[in-house]
């Protein structure tokens, strides 16, 4: 049984001998030889022996029993879920040929101090596909394209957009074939310079053709400055990257897009023109799990008779994916069990067996007997001296995956042509595996709900369930217009990159699995009609602008103390008054964040504080106020505070 009962009374044999000999000494003070050659410490330990006995016997009979009720209703405990991330592989050098990296290539994170390594595994085989320029076609807004290629084999200057550029403007890069997942550098020779717009932040976009769309791709050292001077830009292509027909010429197409202007965001005033372009593939991007894969595990030989229970040797198992089967041999060879919830269900003809992923325990189908004295089975029962083996199991998780970005940098596998590895993200979705306190706290909302979502906190219930790596749920009633729809707003667990609270706003954005695993979930039990929204919540932006007065010495230790007292304050994770998250619609004050300042920077003097709302998603910042008001469906998020801390002398001059 997965749910172990605790001991009422955790006393031992030579405690209780322990506490007699303490009672001798207040009671009998007269009594001083308390060596075990004495007769009456002879008695002493026999009667803590006898004692000892009946606590053992005492400690199987209390909470066991609510153990064995909760057992009896199928309660048991939620097995660890693994992180996951994305890494790149890089290259040390371009390949003529496709590097393969096989699935179960191992990273890890650096080992220092008393922390251990963090090991993750490649989850499937990552080819790195060697690419070159084969097409160089430009296309304006107008949908005019023309092809460059070979004014560019002939090194002429090729204007990349129109002569006064306008959004949607692109110039387009053929691939021999599709490179999905792979990195690849695009070397420019680009003759104008200063046409207008800031390097720093270009009004441009990177897409790959996935054969029905363009998909956008990240981007990293962008050394042309937007096309504005020789360089290289390193994009990152998406895993649907196709080869398709495009322009004429079937290709894996990559492409380069002008975009309107944000406010404030200079424009082209001219097009930039390229004379020399190349591209070739430098690394590749896999998902990564903090989990160990586990194949042909032989469980043992069947007896032949029914409610047999076999373990795998390294529990618990991992259910995050693709479930474990259990095998069995036979003359036709070997036969597949498929694990089912229950065997209420089953008829003598299924092959069906329960999993406790906990204890990574295999049930196979018990046999009742009837009142007319038959025996029913429910399930196939394996012959006698069968063979059991699992085939594939995941074992491993917990939220110790949860590594920040940049932390993956150790290749554990020895891989030809891959010379370092790291993670862009943050990992997340690492869970531990449930204990039994929150076991017991989660059974009576089982026995209520009953697998059905009626009230707001059913919905928020149910979530949890089907994703325990998120960090909160709301669920909210429907707003005007919105007749019989429920609105669940899911904010997923981040780590912050440099070990503090000072997240980034894309750490805010839950996954597109554990969306769908909760409006799945939720779509089962919603009662009929409910139309179900399931999205992460608004933030309001928050930036607050503090000058503070401190001695010389502390200029920098305050600074730090109100900035980092700022983004915890201010976190929906673990901001808030209680440190459980911003709550829901809960407004910023000014006098609430001259407090938290006032208490982080001590012995200071607070001589202002701004409030200034702020988009998150743009950087665009409103005028000062005193106070900010957040929507009911919204969570605060801190926005690039400033403090300005000035020496000055507090101890108070003489009168």
């Amino acid at each position: 049984m997965a749910l172990p009962s605790p001991h009422l009374d955790d006393r031992r044999f030579q405690q209780l001998v322990d506490e007699a000999k303490r009672y001798v000494q207040q009671r009998t003070p007269e009594w001083t030889d308390h060596n075990v050659s004495d007769p009456g410490v002879t008695l002493i330990e026999t009667f803590a022996y006898m004692v000892d006995q009946l606590l053992y016997r005492l400690n199987r009979v209390p909470e066991k029993n609510y153990m064995a009720f909760l057992d009896l209703l199928g309660v048991q405990l939620f097995p660890p879920t693994a992180a996951t991330a994305e890494v790149d592989f890089w290259l040390s050098a371009p390949q003529p040929d496709t590097v393969l990296l096989p699935a179960g290539v191992e990273v890890a994170t650096e080992h220092g101090g008393t922390d251990d390594e963090v090991v993750f595994g490649t989850t499937a085989d990552l080819p790195i596909v060697p690419s070159s320029l084969t097409r160089l076609v430009t296309a304006h807004a107008g949908g005019e394209q023309t092809d460059r290629t070979a004014a560019l084999a002939e090194g002429r200057d090729i204007p990349v957009f129109q002569a006064a550029p306008a959004p949607g403007d692109a110039v387009l890069f053929g691939l021999p074939t599709a490179v999905p997942r792979c990195i690849v550098a695009v070397q420019l020779d680009s003759r104008v310079e200063g046409v207008g717009v800031d390097p720093r932040q270009p009004p441009l976009v990177w897409e790959a053709w996935d054969g029905a769309r363009w998909v956008p791709c990240e981007t990293d050292s962008d050394t042309t400055g937007g096309l504005n001077r020789p360089g290289e830009i390193i994009v990152f292509v998406p895993a649907s990257h196709t080869a398709s027909v495009l322009a004429g010429t079937r290709a894996g197409w990559l492409r380069c897009r002008v975009v309107a202007p944000e406010a404030g965001q200079p424009f082209y005033s001219e097009s930039p023109t390229v004379r020399e372009a190349e591209v070739f593939t430098v690394g590749g991007t896999m998902t990564v799990e903090h989990a160990e894969v586990v194949h042909d595990t032989m469980l043992g030989a069947s007896e032949g008779v029914a409610g047999q229970r076999f373990r795998v040797p390294r529990p618990p198992l991992l259910l995050d994916g693709e479930p474990p089967v259990v095998e069995v041999s036979s003359a036709e060879g070997w036969q597949t069990w498929t694990p089912v919830d229950h065997f209420g269900d089953s008829t003598p003809a299924d092959r069906h067996v329960v999993l406790d992923a906990t204890t990574g325990e295999f049930s196979f189908p018990p046999a009742l007997r009837e009142p007319d004295g038959t025996l029913r089975t429910y399930g196939a029962v394996p012959d006698q001296g069968a063979h059991v083996r699992v085939p594939r199991y995941r074992t491993g998780g917990g939220a110790a995956g949860n590594v920040a970005r940049g932390a993956i940098s150790v290749l554990r596998s020895s891989v030809p042509y891959v010379d370092r590895v790291e993670n862009r993200e943050a990992a997340r979705g690492g869970v531990d595996g449930e204990s039994v306190d929150n076991a017991k706290i989660r059974t009576p909302h089982v026995l209520r709900i009953r697998d059905r979502a009626v009230t707001a906190q059913d919905y928020e219930f149910i979530a949890r369930e089907a994703a325990p790596s998120v960090k909160r749920v709301r669920c909210l009633p429907a707003v005007a217009g919105e007749g019989g729809a429920v609105r669940v707003l899911i904010v997923p667990d981040a780590v912050a990159d440099e070990g503090d609270d000072r997240l980034r706003f894309e750490q805010l954005i839950p996954s597109d699995q554990v969306m769908s695993a909760i409006t799945t979930r939720l779509d089962e039990r919603r009662l009929v009609g409910t139309r179900l929204v399931v999205e992460p919540p608004a933030y309001q932006g928050v930036t607050v602008v503090a000058r503070l007065v401190a001695e010389p010495q502390d200029v920098d230790r305050v600074r730090e103390a109100a900035l980092d007292a700022l983004f915890r304050h201010l976190n929906p994770l673990v901001g808030g008054a209680d440190g459980r998250g911003w709550p829901f619609g809960r407004p910023v004050q000014y006098g609430e964040v001259f407090a938290v300042l006032q208490r982080a920077a001590q012995n200071t003097l607070v001589e202002e504080v701004r409030l200034f709302p702020a988009d998150p998603v743009t950087g665009r910042r409103g005028s000062p106020v005193e106070r900010i008001d957040v929507a009911r469906n919204a969570l605060v998020f801190s926005y690039q505070h400033q403090v300005v801390v000035t020496p000055g002398d507090l101890g108070g001059g003489a009168l």
